[in-house]
């Protein structure tokens, strides 16, 4: 236990020097690892000691030059790097309580998130069409930037559009509202649009590149599902799509927990037209897509719905702390504001 408080505290020490995650390079030298065998890594994907430490020792053999020995070594010294073992709560608690939480624009839906969207974590927004998850998205690709004393994260955005809904000129709105420059605004935004689901799971490797270069406070994939609905068909391709879903998902997670970075991801609703959720009785018979598995990777999940004119509704829909409650919003020219009374 004291060896494994010990690599805890040498590891809090190393992140105040860097300041962030490890960068792959602290492996060499150790246990014979080579700057070759850090290249092999880094083009696989791996950019940190952490995406090291949290993967498991098959996805290293799949490396073309990895054997299984150098696979081991590489494991163990990440190990001692990165802290794996048990911790008190006490801790855990104290880490918490210094998340940084970006503000939406609106007060009335930070309140309803205990602050904003919780950086280290995957936020999910559900709805139908003209619920404004678009327009949450581009209000916090602006916010984020923020100081955090204002409610950003003073990091950049990543943004992943699989619709093509991205529109700069919104986010100049939003920058022209919190005085903020708005083509540096726009540089700090880093834009890519994926067209298939194998390209939206290969920019995922992209971004921990860049990820690993410069401080990212906010990576946002809108929307996460609606290549999977054109690229899979049919009950007999169930299985590959929820696979593939999986992986993708496990790749968020994976860059929340490397570098700390919120992740909000749009997504989709069905009708459920089989009368499943109480039939006739159930007072809203549409549900998010992507089965259990997006309902098991998603930290926070939250429910937009239309509201009376600009009007928005945002329910707490699952979540480990949060209560089942609802908040008003609106969508105005300057983004997500707080709706009029």
């Amino acid at each position: 236990m004291e060896g494994q408080m010990q690599g805890t505290e040498d590891y809090e020490m190393m992140g105040e020097a860097s300041a962030g995650p490890l960068p792959v390079k602290q492996l060499e030298g150790l246990s014979g690892i080579t700057a070759t065998d850090l290249k092999k890594l880094t083009e696989a994907g791996f950019h940190t000691v952490e995406s090291l430490a949290y993967t498991p020792k098959k996805a290293l053999l799949n490396i073309k030059g990895i054997s299984e020995a150098k696979a081991e070594k590489i494991l163990a010294e990440a190990g001692k790097l990165v802290p794996l073992g048990f911790r008190t709560a006490t801790e855990v608690y104290e880490r918490r309580a210094d998340l940084v939480h970006l503000t939406t624009g609106s007060a009335e839906l930070d309140k309803l998130l205990g602050g904003g969207i919780e950086t280290g974590s995957i936020t999910e927004l559900f709805g139908e069409f003209r619920t404004g998850k678009t327009q949450l998205c581009h209000t916090l690709a602006v916010t984020c930037q923020l100081p955090i004393e204002m409610g950003g994260g003073e990091g950049r955005c990543m943004y992943i559009d699989t619709e093509g809904t991205f529109r700069p000129e919104r986010c100049l709105a939003v920058a022209d509202r919190f005085n903020m420059d708005g083509p540096e605004v726009l540089e700090n935004i880093a834009y890519a649009r994926a067209y298939n689901s194998d390209h939206q799971l290969d920019l995922l490797i992209q971004a921990s590149a860049m990820m690993a270069e410069a401080r990212y406070a906010l990576l946002i994939v809108d929307s996460a599902t609606s290549l999977y609905r054109t690229d899979y068909g049919g009950r007999g391709e169930l299985s590959a799509r929820q696979m593939h879903l999986a992986k993708f998902l496990r790749a968020l997670l994976r860059l929340a927990d490397e570098f700390g970075v919120a992740v909000v991801m749009t997504n989709q609703v069905v009708a459920q037209v089989d009368g499943g959720g109480g039939g006739m009785f159930n007072a809203d018979p549409k549900k998010p897509i992507g089965g259990n598995i997006m309902a098991h990777a998603s930290t926070t999940r939250l429910m937009l719905r239309k509201g009376r004119g600009e009007t928005r509704v945002c329910k707490v829909y699952d979540s480990p702390c949060l209560p089942e409650a609802d908040a008003m919003f609106a969508i105005s020219a300057e983004g997500i504001t707080d709706a009029a009374e």
